[in-house]
C-alpha cells in the first residue's frame, strides 16, 4: 500500500465542503450516483466504438447499500472503472485542483451564489463521511484492481485490492453526527428526489433475487416525442412525479433541439383554492440529473405556479445566479418556455372555446398573474382573457364591449384608413361584480335595466383590473357595480329633494355618508349605497397594509321613485327618522356585511316594526 500527500491545502477545502453546503448536505448522494452513471455511459460509448467488450446481457446499474452496523453507505457501479494511474489523476490530482478552482469561484461569488455543486464531485462525500474508500477495477483487462482511501485530510493511501468486477465502489464511513444517512428509507427518499430520471437503473438494498425494483425511471416521459405519449401516460407521470392525485387540466410538452436543447412537460394543476395563488414546483434537470426546484433565472416566476419538469443540458450547473441572470442563452430559454405556454393557451382558446371556458376557473389566476409579471406574455394572451358576465356567459373585453376587429381598426385609423388626429376618446366604463351574493340587489337592478357587468371575484382581480387600466388607459376603466350605479340606472331627471335629504342625514348622523336623491328606473329599491371606485380602491389598499381603519366615505342614493320613500315626508316627525334609518340599513345590507352593532340595531328596529304589525 502506497501513501501520498495531497497537493493543495485541504484544510481550507474541507471546512467549506462540510459547512458551506450544510443545509444541502444530502446533495452528496446525487454527486456520487451521477459519477457512477457517467462511468457507465463512458463504458457503453467505448463498447460502441469497439474499444471495450460488453458481456452478454450486461445489466448496467448503480447499487446503493446501507450497513448501519458498520456505519457505511456504499454506491457501486459497473461502469468504466479506473486504473491506479487514473485514480491518481482523476481523484487525487484533478479532483483537488477542481476543488481549488471551486474555492476561488466561491470566494468571488461572495459565498452565496453557486447553483449546483457538480464541481465538488467525488469530494462531496466528505460532507457526511469521516473516511471514504474507493475500490475500482478498470475495463482494461491487464489493469489490477485498486483501493484508495482518505479521511479528507492531507494524506491518502492507494494500492491493489482483490476486486474482481469491472466498475467502482465508493464506501463512505458515515460520521457520527450524520446517522440519518444510515437509514435506508432516507436514502431511498434522496434517490427519488435527486435521481428519479437518471438513465440507468438505481437500486437501494439490491438482493439479486429477481424481485428488485429500480427506484428511478430511465426513460422519463418528457424525453419521448410528444406524438408518442398518451394522455394516460401524461397523467400517470404527473401523479408519480408530484404526488398529486388530482389530474391536471392539461399540459404543455416542450421539445426543442435548436438553437438550444430543452425537453420538459409543464402541467396546469387544478386550483384547490381560488383565493390564493398556490405555488407549484418546476423541477430543473440537466441530462436527467436533478439540479433544483424553481430556479427563477431560468423559469419565469409566474410559471412557477405550474408543476413541471424541464431538462436543459445547455444550462451551466455551477455558476453564479448573476451569470444566469445575464446569460443570453438562459434568457432565450426563458422566453421560449413563456412562448410555448402562451401558444398552448391561444390554441385552446381558438380551437375549443368551450373547453377553454371550462378550464378558465383553474387558469384565471395563473394567466392574470403572468400578465402582471411579464409584459410580453400579456401582449400575447390579452385577447384570450375572459370574464364571466352576470348572465353566466364568458366574454373577453372586446366581446363584452361589443367590439370587433373592424371597430378596433376604425377607432385607431379612421374610416379611410388614415390616422385620426382627434382628441382621445374617453375610456369606456366596464362595471364589475366582486361578490355575487353580497351585491345581488345591484345585479338584479342591472339585469332589470338591461345592463351587464363582469364578475371579478378572485383575490388577484383588484390588481389585475388596475393593471389593464394602466395598459390601455384610453380604452377602458373598471367600476364596481356599487360605485356609480345611480348614474347607470338613473331614470328621469328630477330636482334634488333637500327636505328628504335632511330627514336622512339627521337619522343616519354619520359625517362619512353623503345623501343625494335620484329618480331611478327601478322603483322597488328604496335606496342604494355608492362608493367612488378609486376612493374605495385606495381605502382597501391602505387597509391591507394596515394604514387605514377601513372607514370610507359613502353616498346614500335615495330613490324618489320608490313608494315608501315618496311617503316618508308625510309621516309624523317621530316616524320619519325611524323609517329613514331603516331604509339606510337596508341599503347597507346590500352593500356590505353589517358590523355587530349595525346588526343589533337592525334587529331591534325589525322587532319594533313587527310589534307595530301585530298590535
Amino acid at each position: 500500500m502506497k501513501k501520498g500527500k495531497i497537493r493543495i491545502s485541504s484544510e481550507n477545502m474541507m471546512p467549506i465542503i462540510k459547512k458551506w453546503l450544510y443545509s444541502d448536505k444530502d446533495i452528496f448522494l446525487r454527486e456520487i450516483v451521477a459519477n457512477g452513471i457517467d462511468a457507465i455511459t463512458k463504458f457503453k460509448k467505448l463498447a460502441t466504438m469497439g474499444e471495450a467488450t460488453e458481456a452478454e446481457g450486461e445489466g448496467y446499474c448503480v447499487k446503493i447499500s446501507v450497513d448501519p452496523d458498520q456505519k457505511t453507505l456504499c454506491v457501486e457501479d459497473n461502469g468504466i472503472g479506473m486504473s491506479e494511474e487514473e485514480v491518481e489523476k482523476y481523484i487525487t490530482q484533478i479532483a483537488f485542483s477542481g476543488a481549488s478552482d471551486f474555492l476561488s469561484k466561491y470566494e468571488k461569488a461572495g459565498g452565496d451564489g453557486i447553483i449546483g455543486h457538480f464541481g465538488l464531485g467525488f469530494y462531496s462525500a466528505y460532507m457526511v463521511s469521516s473516511l471514504v474508500e474507493i475500490e475500482t477495477k478498470s475495463y482494461k483487462e491487464d489493469a489490477p484492481a485498486v483501493k484508495w482511501s482518505s479521511d479528507g485530510n492531507s494524506t491518502y493511501q492507494i494500492g491493489e485490492c482483490d476486486r474482481k468486477e469491472r466498475g467502482t465502489k465508493i464506501i463512505m464511513h458515515i460520521a457520527d453526527e450524520e446517522k440519518e444517512f444510515l437509514n435506508e428509507s432516507n436514502i431511498k427518499g434522496l434517490v427519488r428526489k435527486y435521481c428519479s430520471f437518471m438513465p440507468y437503473n438505481i437500486y437501494v438494498g439490491y438482493k439479486g433475487d429477481g424481485k428488485d425494483e429500480p427506484l428511478n425511471t430511465t426513460l422519463p416521459l418528457y424525453a419521448k416525442a410528444p406524438k408518442d405519449c398518451t394522455d394516460e401516460e401524461y397523467k400517470e407521470f404527473y401523479t408519480n412525479t408530484f404526488m398529486d392525485y388530482d389530474a391536471p387540466i392539461f399540459w404543455v410538452h416542450l421539445d426543442m433541439d435548436y438553437p438550444f436543447k430543452l425537453k420538459g412537460i409543464l402541467y396546469f394543476p387544478k386550483v384547490k383554492n381560488k383565493v390564493e395563488l398556490e405555488r407549484g414546483k418546476v423541477k430543473l434537470y440537466c441530462n436527467q440529473v436533478f439540479i433544483a426546484d424553481n430556479i427563477k433565472e431560468v423559469i419565469p416566476e409566474f410559471l412557477m405556479l405550474l408543476n413541471g419538469v424541464i431538462d436543459c443540458p445547455d444550462i451551466p450547473l455551477n455558476v453564479s445566479r448573476s451569470f444566469l441572470q445575464n446569460d443570453r442563452q438562459v434568457q432565450r430559454i426563458s422566453k421560449y418556455i413563456t412562448k410555448k405556454v402562451a401558444d398552448k393557451l391561444i390554441g385552446l382558446f381558438n380551437d375549443d372555446r368551450a373547453k377553454y371556458e371550462e378550464y378558465w376557473s383553474d387558469l384565471a389566476n395563473f394567466v392574470k398573474f403572468g400578465c402582471i409579471k411579464d409584459g410580453e406574455f400579456y401582449d400575447k394572451v390579452k385577447d384570450i382573457i375572459i370574464w364571466k358576465d352576470i348572465d353566466g356567459n364568458y366574454k373577453n373585453l372586446k366581446e363584452f364591449l361589443g367590439k370587433t376587429e373592424t371597430d378596433e381598426a376604425t377607432a385607431e385609423n379612421g374610416v379611410d384608413g388614415e390616422k385620426k388626429d382627434e382628441k382621445p376618446k374617453q375610456p369606456e366604463t366596464v362595471y364589475y361584480v366582486s361578490d355575487t351574493e353580497q351585491q345581488a340587489q345591484y345585479i338584479k337592478m342591472f339585469k332589470d335595466a338591461g345592463l351587464n357587468a363582469l364578475t371579478c371575484d378572485t383575490f388577484i382581480d383588484p390588481h389585475f383590473i388596475s393593471f389593464v387600466e394602466y395598459k390601455v388607459p384610453d380604452k377602458v376603466k373598471f367600476m364596481r357595480i356599487d360605485a356609480d350605479v345611480a348614474d347607470a340606472l338613473k331614470g328621469e331627471d328630477g330636482a334634488e329633494d333637500s327636505a328628504l335629504q335632511e330627514i336622512f342625514k339627521k337619522a343616519i348622523a354619520d359625517d362619512n355618508v353623503k345623501v343625494v336623491t335620484r329618480k331611478l328606473k327601478n322603483s322597488e329599491v328604496p335606496a342604494i349605497i355608492n362608493v367612488e371606485e378609486y376612493i374605495r380602491r385606495y381605502s382597501e389598499m391602505g387597509q391591507f397594509y394596515g394604514m387605514t381603519d377601513g372607514q370610507i366615505a359613502k353616498t346614500l342614493v335615495i330613490n324618489t321613485a320608490n313608494p315608501v320613500v315618496a311617503r316618508i315626508k308625510e309621516l309624523p316627525d317621530d316616524k320619519q327618522g325611524f323609517v329613514a334609518k331603516y331604509v339606510y340599513t337596508l341599503a347597507l345590507l346590500s352593500f356590505k356585511k353589517l358590523s355587530p352593532e349595525e346588526l343589533n340595531s337592525y334587529m331591534a328596529d325589525t322587532l319594533t316594526l313587527l310589534g307595530e304589525y301585530v298590535k
